[in-house]
């Protein structure tokens, strides 16, 4: 999962204000972009896309997937991906979260807040961090996101204070104001320069039953989680997870939950596209991160075994070229290729990234609610 990766807006882009979003082709046309082991695998053959050459015999099969649910964030694009479809997107809270909610916030947790507003994480914890520190009070932000974060520095508040305090957040959190994520955002350093650190977790809803990663525990298959994977779905089906401190430490990681893994699943995420470049409207950040997965991508094709097949995409768009700061919504690519993959498989526009999901369980004899299967398309 390449987070925020998107490849252009969806015909509904308007109701989300997201007009003009592509966030892959708007990177190439105003920076450019050298990745031509993408490029082999079939990304420039997506779509028309500036200075990203399509492929005459494209090593990968390759598509796009629509995003068939409402909302545009982290919990929707991963869940559809399982086979789970939202009839309503998760609340979002622009203007911060109300009254009845801090107040119970604050209660519960003997500690008043501060913030409470739509925040970029690194900014609020350079406004807020040093009244934080001489307080003990936790800065409490959201985003365009349906989360509800909670950053404390590690020295004022413990981690693990700090997840028991998000553990509350989560409890009040519920029917009209379940948000899809409560976050906690330790941080460390000193005034002037605070940064955050690898500690952060993530208090998921827990997913309905019947999804994915439920269907392959019950038919005995590994799931090995690298990256935010694991919080998003609770744990749930995933037998080990590894955490990630950057793209590269994931690229490092993915390779490594690889090893030894006769049948199962490595499900990654990739989160510096999102979380680093494109929430920060960082367009060279995000174009040297995409190059650098390119140059990793030779020795993680190299891993691969003659039964293994890798899929390449992303949960929603994050265009750093748009004045807005939010995730977009966005088609998602679909690259699929490997040893037995069969290559240059034009896979359409799917009508789901539940199809991806219902691709991995035919794999394995099983399946889900949703979503059709492109196995026997690419097969050799």
């Amino acid at each position: 999962m390449l987070d925020s990766v998107g490849v252009g807006e969806m015909p509904d882009a308007a109701d989300y204000g997201d007009v003009g979003s592509d966030t892959l082709g708007n990177i190439a046309r105003q920076r450019g972009l050298n990745v031509p082991n993408l490029c082999a695998l079939g990304l420039g053959n997506l779509k028309p896309i500036p200075q990203l050459p399509k492929a005459a015999h494209p090593a990968g099969a390759f598509g796009r997937c629509t995003l068939r649910s409402p909302g545009k964030d982290t919990t929707t694009g991963h869940w559809e991906m399982v086979g789970i479809h939202l009839a309503k997107p998760f609340p979002i809270f622009p203007h911060g979260f109300p009254p009845e909610i801090m107040q119970e916030f604050e209660r519960r947790t003997g500690r008043s807040a501060l913030g409470n507003k739509a925040a970029s994480g690194t900014e609020i914890i350079k406004e807020l961090g040093e009244e934080h520190v001489r307080t003990g009070s936790p800065i409490v932000y959201t985003s365009a996101d349906s989360v509800f974060q909670i950053a404390a520095h590690e020295a004022v508040i413990p981690v693990p204070e700090l997840y028991r305090i998000c553990e509350i957040a989560r409890e009040i959190l519920r029917g009209e104001w379940e948000v899809g994520r409560v976050i906690a955002r330790p941080f460390e350093g000193e005034a002037g320069n605070f940064r955050r650190t690898a500690n952060r977790h993530d208090y998921a809803v827990p997913p309905p039953r019947g999804m994915l990663l439920d269907k392959l525990e019950e038919n005995d298959v590994e799931v090995r989680s690298v990256g935010k994977i694991f919080d998003v779905f609770l744990g749930r089906g995933i037998r080990s997870q590894i955490k990630t401190k950057s793209n590269a430490d994931g690229m490092a990681k993915t390779l490594q939950a690889m090893q030894g893994l006769e049948r199962g699943v490595v499900y990654v995420n990739l989160v510096d596209f999102d979380q680093q470049y494109g929430h920060r409207n960082d367009v060279e950040g995000y174009a040297a991160a995409l190059e650098e997965f390119d140059r990793w991508l030779p020795e993680f094709q190299a891993a691969l075994q003659p039964d293994d097949l890798a899929i390449l995409t992303a949960d929603h768009g994050c265009d750093p070229t748009t004045p807005s700061t939010d995730h977009s919504r966005e088609y998602t690519p679909l690259i699929a290729f490997g040893p037995r993959t069969r290559a240059g498989v034009d896979l359409g526009l799917r009508a789901t990234l539940s199809d991806m999901g219902q691709t991995i369980a035919e794999n394995f004899a099983t399946s889900i609610e949703k979503g059709t299967s492109f196995l026997s398309e690419i097969s050799l």
